[in-house]
């Protein structure tokens, strides 16, 4: 056991009922958490770990920004493919049909929203799967692009 010196110092209030709080609640002498405290501090490779540490937490992040960023963009481009798909495939209505139309696009808007509410609370992702359907449709026959 290494030679021990006493110290008197002392603490602020909220400090002193800090380290008491984490000693009890860790089941460890206030001493031995002041002395890892100390030792943690004043260590040559502390700041080494410290930036080591925030390099990860970043890496963390950026992939978790990257995988937005591709959510976003794969639903952009659904959006933008479907809308100039229905603009392209379907026809004007006649003036005559349009109340009907609307009454009947009101029934499935709400059937959609059903729908999408349930599959949200499952936990599925549109863009998870279109990055399967992707990494499969490379991985098999290379994928056809249908537009």
């Amino acid at each position: 056991m290494a030679a021990r010196g006493k110290y008197t110092f002392r603490l602020s209030t909220d400090l002193a009922a800090q380290l008491a709080d984490y000693s009890a609640r860790r089941r460890v002498p206030q001493a031995q958490v002041v002395e890892a405290a100390l030792a943690s501090h004043l260590s040559p490779d502390g700041a080494d770990r410290l930036e080591a540490a925030l390099a990860r937490r970043l890496d963390r992040m950026t992939r978790g920004i990257e995988r937005l960023e591709r959510h976003g963009t794969i639903g952009n481009e659904a959006i933008a493919l479907f809308v100039r798909f229905w603009l392209t495939a379907v026809p004007p209505l006649p003036d005559s049909a349009q109340a009907a139309a609307q009454a009947k696009g009101r029934e499935r808007y709400e059937g959609f929203v059903e729908a999408l509410g349930r599959r949200l609370a499952k936990g599925k992702s549109f863009a998870d799967e279109v990055s399967r359907d992707i990494d499969s449709a490379s991985l098999g026959d290379g994928g056809s692009d249908p537009t």
